[in-house]
């Protein structure tokens, strides 16, 4: 019930901007350097701990066909000041998703995986499609059952094709499952076990979402996380489209890892720059801002990379007035951007 990702809709904004730009853009994405630093001045982070990630001294992966991209550029000449302020979002490396509304999973993860490669850069995806997905709420659907997941989450990791990959896997699946029944419950953990498997056959870096800090205790998130095959994933995942401070969600993280054998996180940094709405309103709530940039240099040994997963500016779910899940919204992206802390 905290991750809005639904549909193609991305796709046909973005198509839209560059036919009103009247421009088209560039294939070649340019890649993050992984070590660069967090942002100055950010409060509440713990001292600098040499790096353990196994991101050190790589890339990510930057889109360079964006819908910040495409909108910075149809706004170029007419509002060059947000275009400036779009660029940087543009600028940083983005997860890219896929569930249901992939027709093809495996040929869009190859392509994906090898965009990234050509480019020296490691992609973010996020597999999102567990059956019965978001207890019906904004970011309903899934696959339709047990063996059909299992199908897509096998399709998933030939895309992968042992090539190198970060892997989220199914954000809100273990910490919003309580609406399901307890044999319902167990055969969603058992998926995501499986999926663990394959993906790391697959060579990919696996990991688990976890939700956050406010959401499940730690120990109910370590119980879950066990059942769910953390053992044999990289790590886990915190704040997925969620907005709580980075140094909240390390402070959660290191204890959660105490309670699965010392395993690392990511922790999503995309919109948490000012934190969480003092209502913990989660869908698209106002005022809030860009969180530091992506980074293997995350200053604690166990947070292995703060990452952009959920796409600054696409919408959480229709509420509060905004458009459906996914929707890109250039103008609440540019208001994160205004109130980012660089």
């Amino acid at each position: 019930m905290r991750v809005r990702r639904i549909g193609n809709s991305m796709l046909m904004v973005a198509a839209a901007l560059v036919a009103a730009a009247g421009a088209a853009c560039s294939d070649i994405a340019a890649p993050l350097h992984a070590e660069e630093p967090p942002m100055a001045g950010n409060p509440g982070l713990p001292p600098s701990t040499p790096s353990s990630s196994p991101f050190a001294g790589l890339a990510f992966f930057v889109d360079a066909v964006s819908s910040a991209r495409q909108t910075a550029d149809a706004w170029r000449a007419s509002r060059p000041a947000d275009a400036a302020r779009m660029d940087r979002i543009a600028a940083q490396p983005q997860a890219k998703w896929f569930g249901g509304w992939n027709a093809n999973v495996r040929s869009d993860v190859d392509r994906a995986v090898a965009t990234a490669a050509s480019a020296n850069a490691i992609p973010v995806l996020v597999a999102y499609n567990i059956p019965q997905r978001d207890c019906g709420s904004y970011s309903a659907g899934g696959a339709g059952s047990p063996d059909a997941y299992r199908g897509w989450i096998a399709d998933f990791a030939r895309g992968i094709g042992a090539r190198r990959a970060l892997v989220v896997l199914e954000p809100d699946a273990l910490a919003g499952m309580d609406c399901l029944t307890a044999a319902d419950q167990g055969t969603r953990t058992s998926l995501l076990s499986f999926a663990v498997n394959l993906l790391r056959d697959a060579g990919a870096t696996v990991y688990l979402d976890a939700g956050h800090s406010r959401w499940q205790s730690p120990t109910t998130m370590a119980a879950r996380l066990s059942a769910a095959g953390i053992a044999n994933a990289d790590g886990f995942a915190l704040n997925v489209s969620n907005f709580h401070t980075t140094s909240e969600q390390i402070a959660f993280g290191n204890t959660l890892s105490g309670l699965v054998g010392g395993k690392h996180y990511v922790i999503d940094t995309s919109r948490n720059g000012a934190g969480s709405a003092g209502d913990s309103e989660w869908c698209n709530p106002a005022g809030r801002a860009l969180g530091e940039r992506p980074t293997a240099n995350t200053g604690n040994s166990l947070a292995d990379a703060f990452l952009w997963i959920k796409t600054p500016g696409e919408s959480d779910g229709a509420c509060n007035g905004h458009p459906s899940a996914g929707t890109w919204m250039p103008e609440y992206a540019l208001a994160l951007a205004v109130r980012a802390g660089w």
